[in-house]
């Protein structure tokens, strides 16, 4: 199971390079600053010199309503708001398209090292893509052994103990034109609702091959047998088929599979040297699409069944 432990923090380098922001104020040394708070704030109490549980952790946004707030302020007491915003849990203060000039802003970050960017573009877009991000870094993390693929659009953890074939199984199935995540290592974030999953940076676009050592995927069958992320969405175990004891052809081994706190679907295939594996894992997968969809062939099979013993009853008794 997941440890639910926040990842750590996002520094302040990290954020301008991601959303290139332009740097006003600050030097090297401000860049060290961090987030730990996946949120953003609007300033628009603090402007007015009201402090009380104001939250100032969070990113500092300041786009054409706040100006305006702040043009109709003399300098002076724009300089004691800015004094508390720039406080020293203030990670930095972003300045959207607006009139970028605020000499009382300026003044005070200078004075603190304390960083201040522009941003080009609209400031509920920057507001909305700031917590998106943050909320993926800042999420739970855990990493896990295994491979993760997606196929026709779901994201599949394959998982099973080292030397089962799971990246020989990869392969085969990136060259059926399916796509990599990860292999060997994968890291899974809770965000929200959801379980994503990339490569550690490391093994970006990697995979290990025995016999080959390590190839980069995305040079050998080209960009789109890659991907950066993809949300979880079934797991498949592969087992030796000599490990299960018993097998029920008709009722397949599925369980639910609990990584932080949520169900992700879990199905249990057994592996014989004679099987052609991803066949059966594109089959799986298209399998559970359709059982997401209310379809299930088992069902629908039992069902079938029942209702000819039914009809033989009926005959008998007649």
């Amino acid at each position: 199971m997941a440890n639910e432990e926040l990842k750590g923090r996002v520094y302040i380098g990290e954020l301008k390079d991601v959303f290139n922001l332009k740097q006003v104020t600050g030097n090297a040394e401000s860049l060290t600053r961090y987030i730990i708070v996946p949120d953003v704030n609007r300033p628009g109490l603090e402007l007015t010199g009201y402090t009380e549980s104001n939250d100032l952790k969070r990113v500092v946004v300041i786009g054409n309503k706040e100006k305006e707030y702040i043009d109709k302020l003399d300098y002076e007491t724009q300089k004691e708001r800015f004094e508390i915003i720039t406080d020293v849990y203030t990670p930095c203060i972003i300045l959207t398209s607006i009139d970028k000039n605020i000499p009382s802003l300026i003044e005070v970050a200078n004075s603190k090292n304390f960083p201040v960017f522009e941003y080009s573009g609209k400031t509920y877009q920057l507001a909305a893509d700031l917590v998106s991000y943050l909320a993926e870094e800042l999420a739970p993390m855990d990493v896990v052994h295994g491979v993760m693929m997606n196929l026709y659009g779901i994201g599949v953890m394959i998982t099973g103990k080292s030397g089962i074939g799971k990246s020989e199984l990869a392969l085969d199935l990136i060259k059926r034109g399916h796509r990599l995540i990860a292999d060997d290592s994968i890291e899974i974030y809770h965000v929200s609702n959801r379980i994503i999953c990339k490569s550690p940076k490391l093994l970006k676009k990697m995979l290990e091959i025995r016999g080959m050592g390590v190839v980069d995927i995305s040079r050998i069958f080209g960009p789109t047998s890659y991907m950066e992320k993809s949300d979880l969405d079934f797991v498949i175990e592969l087992v030796k088929y000599e490990d299960v004891e018993e097998i029920d052809r008709l009722d397949p081994l599925t369980m639910n599979e609990k990584l932080f706190g949520l169900n992700v679907q879990k199905l249990v295939i057994p592996v014989s040297a004679s099987k052609s594996l991803s066949s059966i894992i594109e089959t799986a997968v298209a399998d559970h699409i359709l059982k997401r969809s209310g379809i299930d062939g088992n069902e629908t099979f039992k069902q079938r069944v029942r209702e000819e013993i039914k009809k033989k009853e009926e005959n008998i008794n007649d």
